[in-house]
């Protein structure tokens, strides 16, 4: 199943830069419904791959969401078009941030999750971008906006990354802890990341420091699970992990 197409025009710069985001796929829940998360599919891949992977897992009460990202050139290509959640010129928290794109795709997302009933719990999760972004989404939640200013309109109960690092890092503490509020959300938020050792993508010590951040910043419900060996790719323990993460913290019931 798909959505239409959304095209999201967003920024009052001269250059506007226009997103057209590509086909969602949706993987109804086997069970009762109880949660729904969207999840972001990493550099160049679509929304598809990922919504076989997750149609599988042993989770019959969430309903997942797989958007496809904007195809756009992107500078770690050397300016090559591709799909991706944002441009990025370097896979880590030291490159430039390109909070345009990146406050565009989590509008996007926010708006997937703010048609869904309200008694149901939403999250969501991403590998390698697709995780970064999911990890901004987070900081945009426990700072009330996006950073654009805009207000951030869902309440998110649970966020996912896997293979990923967190952008804008360098402004975050003062985000949080510049109001009482933003610090309670982010106090209360939880997090789940996971990390293999022989990344050799998204380097290791990018997302133990990502993590490392976050903690120092006041996301104190952060779980940060390492894997001895583990490439850029996702293998069924790490899966069985946020399987059994997501049951416990969104308060499924249990897995089949």
């Amino acid at each position: 199943m798909s959505y239409g197409n959304s095209s999201v025009v967003s920024g009052a710069r001269a250059a506007r830069r226009s997103f057209q985001f590509g086909r969602t796929h949706v993987v109804r829940p086997k069970g009762r419904h109880q949660a729904t998360v969207v999840w972001l599919h990493g550099l160049g891949d679509n929304g598809s791959s990922w919504s076989q992977l997750l149609e599988t897992l042993p989770l019959p009460n969430i309903k997942w969401i797989c958007p496809t990202a904007p195809t756009q050139p992107v500078a770690v290509f050397g300016g090559f078009p591709c799909p991706a959640w944002f441009d990025v010129g370097d896979l880590s928290e030291d490159g430039p941030d390109d909070v345009e794109g990146m406050d565009t795709s989590a509008a996007h997302v926010a708006n997937l999750l703010s048609t869904e009933p309200a008694d149901i719990k939403v999250g969501i999760g991403g590998f390698s971008m697709g995780a970064a972004t999911a990890l901004y989404s987070a900081t945009c939640y426990a700072h009330g906006k996006f950073g654009n200013g805009n207000q951030y309109p869902v309440n998110l109960s649970a966020v996912v990354g896997l293979s990923g690092w967190l952008p804008c890092s360098r402004s975050l503490k003062n985000k949080i802890e510049g109001s009482q509020e933003a610090t309670r959300r982010a106090a209360s938020l939880p997090l789940l990341l996971c990390h293999g050792r022989g990344d050799e993508v998204v380097l290791y010590k990018y997302g133990e420091k990502s993590a490392n951040v976050l903690q120092s910043t006041g996301f104190q419900n952060l779980n940060f699970k390492t894997y001895n060996g583990l490439g850029h790719y996702t293998v069924p323990e790490e899966m069985d992990d946020v399987c059994k993460w997501l049951t416990e913290t969104m308060g499924l019931e249990g897995s089949r």
